[in-house]
């Protein structure tokens, strides 16, 4: 744990910001109740409940259900030693250096075992201070609003690569203010929530290329420029305009009068004026009476725009009802038996090595990663698995396949069953899956099998690695990416690429999907080692939807081929059921470069993609019906 604090005036400081903090309370609720929790110790506790509504002087109104198990964490060393926390009391040119050095030892490396967390406790923190951020980084801001941390400015440029940001990949910013202009140049396992912009931001580095992304309930004053993105999900976010976008945009709870004019297939822009079911991702924080906690946000159904505008409505779970772990210290078995004692988990940044799964088998658990902690499976084992329960919320996790095939590395629920949890749903924040690239020739048959029904997933990126140490076609071997057997299930971002099959497979009644971003495999060596259906269709179509799917709605995909190694032919991007009730809308293929073709966007409906550059369209499909362009 690295800190740069002095004491004296952090004690000065808080006790100024307490002061404060009792002014702002207008309205006051405090509810007090006693229930049993067994903890890691097997000796019951006391857990706390309290209600508090707080409206500041901006007329915003907080309503906050506290709960704890104890005494308030306030000790920042419980963090791990690669988390830095920071205070607006620290010396600014202090708080620059360290960021600075983070950056330069991370700008680059892409591969790398360091993991960091910066977080800014609430407070502003001048004029001066730049952050920039580079790979396996999360800032994040400690207060209940993003406007209780300011910072002057967040900066991602694809430098290290000649302004190209193709592969600037795992990183995050959240819950904090921007003063200046931004640039946030970047691609997939990137993600930005809850940040509000005082001015405007862009999400490219000039003219390179860059191929995200992911942005969520945000706010930004003035102007948002897609710049060179070729593909982006924009979620519940406020701004005063939009502009440019290259093949596939989708914006859904986004007020359509900030979006230009015009829409697919003439301007590659999805609007979506609602979003029907959203959790949005736990959040740590920090409060000067509860300590650390981490914040999950009440649940909203047919929303648009921001969370947060009007306060924060949601509960705070204190740090003591987690279990803390720490990569050089802990396993399956530590982190298993602290979950079976009712422990929420929190993993510090690092690398988890795990020889048997991380089994959640309680209702409403929290798996909150910070510093993108990831999880190595070296045993055949999957990463995670987790019961059919309702509320388990995982956030901010990356799954690595080992060199030892794994059937899958994360299994939500065992198998098929008829348990609903739409009152309650299952979630997925901001986890990303990795087959090879790094230290491990990874092999696994698929990265993710959702079995349980009303599944909320946001914000995925699944990949088998195109670059990097240990791939090659017979190195990081995985056949299919995702595969959705739950009914109900909602994907809000979902990417899927270079898998040796279908990308994604899809076989749950009910499901939507809002934004859909894939490359299929480079590396294909020949024909012959890529036919579809017992080897009598040329090609695996990237989204797949079984046969026996009666409804499904999905909008916004986009589908790419780059056959670098072989001439190859795909009969078709997306394969899907000729039924009434199962519609996409809004579906593009490209070819990138390199030899063969796309030979139909869905099915055998839509034109070929034969030359760099070519893109085919649909409008909307459904019982074989179509809308080309």
């Amino acid at each position: 744990m690295q800190l740069i604090c002095n004491k004296k005036r952090m004690r000065r400081s808080n006790k100024s910001m307490r002061k404060q903090l009792k002014a702002l309370l207008m309205t006051v609720a405090l509810v007090t109740l006693s229930t049993g929790l067994i903890g890691c110790n097997n000796e019951k506790k006391q857990q706390q409940t309290t209600t508090q509504v707080e409206t500041t002087e901006n007329k915003v109104e907080n309503n906050i259900e506290f709960k704890s198990d104890g005494e308030p964490v306030k000790d920042d060393s419980v963090l791990g030693k690669n988390t830095y926390v920071f205070s607006p009391t620290d010396n600014k040119d202090e708080i620059q250096e360290k960021v600075s050095q983070i950056f330069a030892r991370q700008e680059s490396n892409q591969f790398g075992d360091e993991r960091y967390a910066l977080l800014f406790k609430p407070g502003d923190y001048g004029t001066s201070l730049e952050i920039n951020v580079g790979f396996y980084t999360q800032v994040l801001g400690l207060g209940i609003l993003p406007t209780d941390t300011n910072i002057n400015k967040l900066w991602v440029n694809a430098d290290w690569m000649f302004h190209n940001a193709t592969c600037n990949f795992w990183r995050s910013a959240e819950n904090f203010s921007v003063n200046d202009y931004c640039m946030w140049a970047n691609s997939q396992a990137v993600s930005l929530r809850r940040v509000n912009f005082n001015d405007g931001i862009v999400l490219s580095d000039g003219e390179g290329w860059s191929s995200g992304g992911f942005m969520a309930d945000c706010k930004v004053e003035k102007m948002v420029s897609s710049g060179s993105q070729q593909q982006y999900l924009f979620r519940n976010n406020n701004w005063g305009y939009f502009e440019n976008g290259v093949w596939n945009m989708v914006f859904t709870g986004v007020n359509v009068d900030t979006i230009p004019t015009g829409g697919w297939p003439y301007e590659p822009y999805t609007k979506e004026e609602t979003v029907p079911k959203i959790q949005e991702k736990p959040y740590l924080v920090y409060d000067e009476d509860n300590g650390y906690g981490v914040m999950v946000p009440e649940k909203r159904t047919e929303c648009q725009g921001i969370s947060w505008e009007n306060g924060v409505k949601g509960t705070f779970y204190s740090l003591n009802m987690f279990y803390v772990a720490d990569a050089q210290k802990d396993n399956a078995d530590t982190i298993n038996k602290a979950l079976k004692e009712g422990k929420n988990l929190l993993l510090t940044p690092g690398i988890y090595t795990l020889d048997k799964p991380i089994t959640v088998e309680e209702k409403d658990t929290i798996i909150y990663g910070m510093g993108l902690a990831t999880l190595v499976s070296t045993n055949g084992n999957a990463c995670m698995v987790t019961s059919d329960v309702d509320g388990i919320k995982v956030c901010g996790v990356l799954f690595e396949a080992g060199d030892k095939q794994s059937e899958t590395l994360l299994k939500v629920g065992n198998e098929k069953a008829e348990v609903s949890h739409s009152d309650n749903p299952i979630c997925f924040s901001d986890v990303y899956f990795r087959v090879g690239g790094a230290n491990y020739k990874g092999k696994v048959k698929n990265c993710v099998t959702i079995n349980s029904n009303d599944v909320i997933g946001d914000n995925f990126w699944v990949w088998r690695a195109d670059h990097g140490d240990n791939v090659g076609w017979d190195m990081n071997t995985a056949p299919n990416g995702i595969v959705i057997n739950g009914d109900n299930v909602t994907m809000y971002g979902l990417f899927v690429e270079h898998f040796q099959e279908y990308q994604t497979i899809w076989n749950g009644n009910g499901g939507k999907l809002y934004f859909y971003q894939s490359e299929m495999p480079y590396d294909a060596p020949n024909q012959k080692y890529y036919m579809s259906h017992n080897g009598k269709v040329k090609g695996y179509a990237s989204f797949k939807i079984g046969d026996e799917v009666n409804d499904f709605y999905g909008c916004g995909l986009g589908i790419y081929c780059y056959n670098r190694d072989a001439n190859i032919e795909i009969f078709s991007g997306a394969e899907i059921p000729n039924k009434d009730g199962v519609e996409i809308r809004n579906i593009v293929t490209v070819k990138l470069n390199g030899q063969g073709q796309i030979t139909h966007v869905i099915n055998d409906k839509g034109d070929s993609v034969t030359s760099s550059g070519d893109t085919a369209r649909i409008q909307s499909y459904e019982n074989g019906e179509k809308e080309k362009y």
